[in-house]
């Protein structure tokens, strides 16, 4: 079994003990680590494999959906720093975690980021009010910087993907290759952005419930 599937499984089994433990309510899950520390592949096949079983079903939400506009960014003055801590909404994020949590309306529409346009699309997902285990995955979720220090309590589990520095430079690097950037330019994005923004993750997040080795 690789390290995805058997971290997945370990995240997907956690998840469904807590929702046991909440006595079947809705539970949110919080999946954190540095871009490309793979937490988001974590996310999606943990998701399938509570959906492929019997008695829960689940719903993936990415934090990506609450970037900033590359507009508000450009008027910022911060659209090369895209991915960082201040590039996002932390409150309009935080507001529908709780609105997730308290599950009281009958469908929740979530902006969902579209990486080949760097744009993310409102309403891109819906959540039913069905969804028992709804798997939150996201950078700057166990963040102690006010204000996303707020987010932990929120949910009902709390996961780290650790990576280690040459693996994260690996990954990224390939991250931006496979989208046909310049060598020049992927080195400005990982050197000068996202492994600085990877790091500071890792050494800066709240320690979790389940913290996995990806």
């Amino acid at each position: 079994m690789s390290s995805l599937e058997s971290n997945a499984c370990r995240i997907a089994d956690s998840a469904l003990q807590r929702f046991a433990d909440a006595g079947r309510r809705r539970v949110l899950i919080g999946v954190a680590g540095a871009p490309g520390s793979g937490k988001s592949s974590l996310a999606e096949r943990a998701v399938a494999l509570i959906n492929g079983r019997q008695g829960a079903s689940a719903a993936l939400f990415p934090m990506d959906g609450y970037h900033y506009d590359d507009e508000v960014l450009k008027a910022m003055g911060r659209l090369a720093f895209k991915g960082a801590i201040d590039t996002f909404d932390a409150h309009g994020f935080r507001h529908m975690l709780l609105r997730l949590k308290a599950n009281a309306d009958d469908t929740v529409a979530i902006p969902v980021f579209d990486r080949s346009i760097e744009i993310a699309r409102a309403g891109g997902r819906l959540v039913s009010q069905s969804t028992d285990i709804v798997i939150c995955e996201g950078n700057y979720l166990l963040s102690r910087q006010v204000p996303w220090d707020l987010l932990k309590p929120i949910f009902d589990l709390t996961v780290f993907v650790d990576v280690d520095e040459s693996e994260l430079r690996r990954r990224l690097q390939a991250r931006w290759r496979g989208f046909g950037l310049h060598e020049t330019e992927v080195a400005r994005k990982v050197e000068d952005n996202d492994l600085p923004n990877g790091m500071a993750i890792i050494s800066t997040s709240a320690e979790p419930d389940l913290r996995l080795k990806n």
